[in-house]
């Protein structure tokens, strides 16, 4: 299953990174207050940059290390010319749950809260941890899941306060497609099995992508605890930006493979300005309420992939977010009661 699988990705994928045209966004942000997370540098920062030029009355750049975010502010408040109230640098770190509620309790104090691009994220090699959990599942899926769930009230109120739809997106990768399936299949717990060092090992090459198909689970299984209505009147959508010049991998490969990196980078990958444009895609309000739920590609609706609508999908889909979903509800219930 898993040659099946790759084998049907790769034409799509490749079409997708050398023949599609990402459009410039146009969308009109005009008083909306936007949260875009990692976004100091790279696909967020340019998200950022976008919003600004289009009209964002408020932006909150969430970053781990607020100097750093300051100067990438000042450097999107220079170029597009604008008030430098427009921006605001809040300290976030993904790996920190503490640090993500902390932020998430800021955020109730905004006036109003249109979108959010949870962009933060980590692809490493190396085997570390995050709390209690592997780096890439408390980062990409855990606590990226968790911070969707504490901001959706306050997107929520704001859009029946305003009459506008708001937007939330995660962002994932069309690495999702390739992912392997074989390492969830457990009798005991998926996440405590992914946080098992010896026992990851062998699959860790394997571990970004199955991180963003695990987000992805996360996220469309929110959307639909979440449907549309008049109460709950916000579009989640999981994006992905497709292959883009990033600093997102910062392992140290060594002088020979940074060279084959950079030349196979060239080759495919997008700038980040470009990727960022799928990003304003995920967050405009001119997106139309098919999206809900759904993986964005190339500014539209992308495919599920065989990783969501096989048998297998479905059955680890449901005891993940069965698993994940109860662990943080008490997160947030836990939160409400603070």
């Amino acid at each position: 299953m898993q040659a099946i699988k790759v084998a049907g990705c790769i034409p799509p994928l490749l079409y997708s990174q050398l023949f599609v045209k990402i459009p410039v966004p146009t969308s009109d942000f005009s008083g909306q207050a936007v949260i875009v997370t990692g976004s100091n540098t790279g696909l967020g920062k340019e998200a950022v940059r976008h919003v600004v030029r289009l009209g964002a009355k408020n932006v909150i750049m969430g970053v781990r290390t607020v100097s750093k975010g300051e100067a990438a502010a000042e450097d999107i408040i220079n170029g597009c010319q604008v008030s430098s109230s427009v921006i605001e640098v809040w300290q976030l770190d993904m790996a920190n749950a503490n640090s993500v509620k902390a932020f998430a309790r800021r955020a109730e104090s905004l006036d109003r809260l249109d979108a959010a691009i949870l962009n933060a994220g980590v692809q490493t090699m190396k085997w570390s941890t995050a709390g209690d959990y592997e780096s890439h599942i408390a980062i990409n899926t855990i606590n990226t899941t968790l911070l969707s769930m504490l901001l959706l009230p306050k997107l929520q109120a704001s859009a029946k306060e305003t009459g506008q739809r708001g937007r939330l997106t995660t962002v994932g990768s069309d690495l999702m497609y390739f992912a392997n399936l074989a390492e969830l299949e457990t009798t005991g717990s998926i996440v405590q099995s992914l946080s098992d060092e010896a026992r990851s090992r062998s699959w860790f090459s394997q571990r970004y992508a199955q991180s963003k198909i695990l987000l992805f689970w996360l996220t469309h299984e929110l959307s639909k605890r979440n449907p549309l209505t008049q109460d709950s009147n916000v579009l989640i959508t999981v994006v992905t930006p497709g292959g883009c010049e990033s600093d997102l991998f910062r392992d140290d490969i060594g002088p020979v493979g940074k060279a084959i990196f950079k030349f196979m980078s060239g080759l495919f990958s997008r700038t980040t300005e470009v990727g960022a444009r799928t990003y304003v895609h995920a967050v405009s309000s001119e997106l139309d309420a098919e999206a809900h739920g759904k993986f964005l590609m190339d500014a539209k609706i992308g495919a599920d992939g065989m990783n969501v609508t096989s048998a297998q999908g479905k059955k680890l889909a449901k005891k993940w977010n069965e698993e994940v979903f109860t662990m943080l509800q008490r997160e947030v219930e836990s939160e409400k009661g603070s």
